[in-house]
């Protein structure tokens, strides 16, 4: 019994035990853990100990290769990577992946291995931030992760398209109607959309209701037929370069057709004058007619000529085109209302131009600014006598001046804008779009009425007001379309929008992403919005991921281009990462000493301003080469020199300071090899006639097209290529022209000095020497000797007034000389001089009486005195001497 109970008490006392480890065990979040923490606490210890074991094994190189020479390690290595190799497979068919990571036997297997672990790693992280943010709350709505190639109808909720609760229930969304997988229309259109970089050009060549005749320029449409070479090209890019060949006016290509009948447009006084208002005909009661075809469009343009009023809306497509497209053309008249298919009709809607342009039919928008461009873009249409309903609005100062507004007020209507952002390329028209459409046009002739009555009852009957309401619609009218032109600075205006800092790895990575997606959006034809959001490419010019997966973490959604060009995209990053990291382009003006100095836009412009003005455009001269336009006294020789004007036409004044100015350095041709030089002439002869419009760098052009006889582009570079050998050519004979008139110069020159000594040294021959002058004259028995006439061209010098005196005296003085010899009487002689006392005339050497006589003149400055204090005598004179002077003798 006892053993029993002992066994009992031993049982129960394992079951209880079982069921306290059972419970623990039911507890705990995994075998072994607890709780998350200590899990991710001994997870974190492995991964740290499995970092440092790969650490310890021998490093890629040499270290590996020797480990790799014996058999145990190399068995090692390969028993552990089949079991890594394992793990990971078994991981990644754990979270759905590809797993045939194992497979060696293709020469491409270690990228695709790589491609692999890439696209696991993806997959995996995008779970790990589902679930966070679901353990975070905020994603608590758990939905099936779709394929990228699938996307279930979207719900958009919004202000617009909510409906009110007036029976009582909630607020009722709508389904926005979007189309998926729809054939891109711009592939029927028989003229091909331009989304080259160049210039928007008016597609009219019709002008009626003209007072000034349409350009011989847009008449001639069928001028790209006669010239088959241009076919490759552009039609823009084509008529530009014809107009450059025939040199006709530039201006006729981008002026408006209409501006000189809209500038001469004068309304109607019954328009400016009170009328009466014309109830609109219920939706129910008026026809409505889908033009499609051209039979219905020109019936559809005859009724609208009898007409003297009729309202027009267009609808606009911009996501899946680069320049947008315009769907559809709504046009109401008082009687009945239009739809018209402007993707089927595109090439004919210019057939409405009669009615558009007409100024006695008054055409009623609503907001027409966008309007207008797009029907000159893509339809050839221009308008004549607009009125707009939104500039009437705002004249009025009315509380909000939207379309919906305006129907609320005047017509008592709910609007219905949950179709405002559908895709209106859907084919057929959903009936509930197409009634959408209708109703935007179907009211708007009674709107304008009431707007017409209001403006003159609010300036007490005046026209003034409504006057003023028709300039701000003329206009509007007058707004020509103007294409987006790409150039090295169009990032900068997005850049300055978005109020980023970037330092000047984040900014050339701005640029060369802002390029790269312009020239990708032109080719395909899509938007920018398409190819790759601006918050989406901020945020990977911000992180400048190293790996191309790195950018498609910074995409979400992911973009189809980018995820098809992310390799390039991840060069592009590269690059920008290769720059010297600053942290704005200020620090490097600071570093270079300058200040960063900012212009005001100036709206403004005068032909003397040069605040708008780079430094490139202004003339460089070095100060010996400025150009000097002489004067000159009479008219004839004004016809024969011939100056530059353009030389003359800037004014260069000489520095005043000189202190900052920097040591002129020689010119760099001299260093520069002969391939340079001719590689640098032949730069400045290229003049592109398409350099206004076009970016000096990164510029996209085909290198097979340079190569290609057939294209354009081959043909004009080599054109270039002509005319900068042709310069070259007229270079060398100008140079060759020079050395030769220098030469010859040179030789004549030395001949006329070679006959300039001959005929010196001729002359001297028949002048006899002084000499044979004084003989001559001892033997004619002191006759005056005659003057030899000296020859044409030289001149003797005249004596100086001081030596003809002098002369003069001598002769005076001088007895005449005598032939016979008489001795000499000293009885005439003085010989008081013998006696000891001083005469006047002592011709004695005192250099006290030199050093001190105040009556001898001064030495004239710049001549040193003959006599220095070494030179006096020392010997004792006689006579009376000056009391009180002190001789300098020499110490011994």
């Amino acid at each position: 019994m006892e053993s029993s109970r002992s066994n009992n008490s031993s049982n129960s006392g394992h079951q209880g035990n079982n069921s306290a480890t059972n419970d623990e065990e039911a507890d705990e979040l995994c075998p072994g853990f607890k709780d998350v923490d200590s899990f991710v606490k001994y997870g974190l210890g492995s991964v740290l100990s499995a970092t440092k074991a790969s650490a310890g094994l021998p490093q890629t190189g040499d270290e590996y290769d020797f480990y790799r020479s014996f058999p145990g390690f190399q068995e090692f290595c390969e028993t552990q990577g089949d079991k890594i190799l394992h793990c990971m497979s078994q991981i990644m068919q754990h979270h759905g992946c590809r797993s045939h990571i194992r497979d060696r036997n293709k020469l491409t297997g270690l990228e695709e291995q790589f491609d692999l672990v890439v696209d696991s790693n993806d997959v995996i992280l995008e779970k790990v931030g589902i679930l966070l943010d679901e353990a975070d709350g905020v994603n608590r709505s758990q939905q099936p992760v779709m394929p990228a190639g699938f996307q279930p109808p979207k719900i958009v909720v919004s202000s617009w398209n909510r409906k009110g609760s007036d029976s009582g229930r909630g607020s009722e969304t709508f389904r926005l109607l979007h189309a998926k997988n729809i054939a891109r229309p711009q592939l029927k259109f028989k003229e091909k959309v331009d989304n080259s970089n160049t210039p928007f050009i008016p597609k009219i060549f019709i002008k009626p209701n003209a007072i000034k005749s349409l350009p011989s320029y847009f008449t001639n449409k069928q001028i790209r037929k006669e010239r088959p070479e241009d076919l490759d090209v552009p039609a823009a890019l084509a008529d530009f370069i014809h107009q450059q060949r025939t040199q006709e006016h530039v201006e006729d290509m981008f002026a408006h057709p209409y501006q000189y009948e809209l500038d001469h447009l004068t309304v109607p006084e019954q328009i400016l004058s009170k009328s009466e208002l014309q109830m609109y005909k219920p939706i129910a009661e008026t026809k409505c007619s889908f033009i499609d075809t051209l039979e219905d469009l020109v019936a559809l343009n005859e009724k609208l000529c009898r007409s003297s009023e009729f309202a027009v809306d267009l609808e606009h497509h911009s996501y899946r085109s680069f320049l947008g497209i315009t769907c559809l053309m709504q046009i109401s008249t008082r009687e009945e209302d239009f739809i018209i298919d402007t993707l089927e009709l595109r090439s004919e809607m210019y057939i409405l131009n009669e009615a558009f342009t007409d100024p006695a039919v008054v055409k009623v928008f609503h907001g027409a600014d966008s309007d207008i461009e797009w029907l000159q873009r893509d339809l050839g249409l221009y308008v004549v006598n607009l009125f707009d309903t939104h500039q009437a609005s705002r004249a009025l100062n009315l509380a909000r001046h939207s379309l919906d507004h305006l129907l609320k007020f005047f017509c008592n209507v709910d609007s219905d804008k949950r179709y405002q952002l559908a895709d209106w390329r859907i084919r057929p028209l959903p009936d509930e779009m197409f009634q959408y459409a209708r109703a935007d046009t179907h009211y708007l002739l009674y709107i304008y009425d009431s707007l017409r009555v209001q403006l003159l009852d609010f300036n007490h009957g005046q026209p003034g007001l409504l006057q003023s309401v028709w300039n701000k619609s003329k206009d509007i009218s007058l707004k020509k379309y103007v294409k987006p032109i790409f150039t090295e600075e169009s990032y900068l205006d997005l850049q300055r929008k978005q109020k980023k800092s970037f330092n000047t790895q984040q900014l050339t990575a701005f640029r060369l992403l802002f390029a790269w997606r312009d020239k990708l959006a032109r080719q395909e034809d899509e938007s920018t919005g398409y190819i790759l959001p601006n918050h989406m490419m901020i945020k990977i010019s911000e992180e400048l991921p190293k790996e191309p997966q790195g950018i498609i973490a910074c995409c979400n959604p992911v973009p189809p281009l980018v995820r098809q060009q992310v390799n390039e995209l991840h060069l592009l990053v590269q690059q920008a990462r290769d720059m010297p990291l600053l942290k704005a382009e200020i620090v490097a003006q600071k570093k270079k000493g300058l200040t960063p100095i900012k212009k005001p836009e100036v709206s403004l412009f005068g032909p003397h301003d040069t605040s708008r003005v780079s430094e490139s455009d202004f003339p460089i001269f070095s100060p010996d080469e400025l150009p000097v336009k002489q004067g000159m006294l009479f008219s004839d020789d004004e016809q024969g020199m011939e100056v530059d004007v353009q030389k003359t036409s800037g004014l260069m004044a000489s520095a005043k300071i000189t202190v900052f100015e920097e040591v002129e350095t020689k010119n760099d041709q001299e260093s520069l090899s002969v391939a340079q030089v001719k590689a640098s002439r032949i730069i400045e002869s290229f003049h592109n006639p398409f350099r206004m419009y076009l970016p000096s760098s990164d510029v996209h052009v085909n290198k097979n097209a340079k190569f290609d006889p057939s294209t354009k582009i081959y043909e004009i570079s080599k054109r270039w290529k002509l005319q900068s050998m042709e310069q070259q050519q007229k270079e060398l004979e100008a140079k060759k022209k020079a050395k030769q008139e220098a030469k010859e110069h040179a030789k004549k020159v030395a001949e006329e000095r070679n006959k300039a000594k001959q005929s010196y040294q001729e002359s001297l021959q028949n002048v006899a020497t002084v000499r044979q002058q004084a003989a001559e004259s001892a033997k004619g028995g002191g006759k005056k000797r005659e003057r030899v006439a000296s020859e044409v061209g030289e001149s003797t010098p005249k004596p100086s007034k001081k030596l003809m005196k002098s002369a003069e005296k001598a002769q005076k003085n001088d007895p005449a000389p005598q032939d016979d010899f008489k001795p000499f009487d000293y009885n005439q002689s003085d010989l008081k001089v013998f006696a000891g006392a001083k005469s006047k005339d002592n011709t004695q050497f005192d250099p006290n009486r030199q050093a001190h006589d105040p009556k001898r003149k001064k030495n004239p400055k710049g001549q040193k005195s003959n006599f220095s204090a070494a030179n006096r005598s020392m010997s004792y004179l006689a006579g009376k001497s000056e009391r009180g002077f002190r001789h300098n003798w020499p110490k011994r």
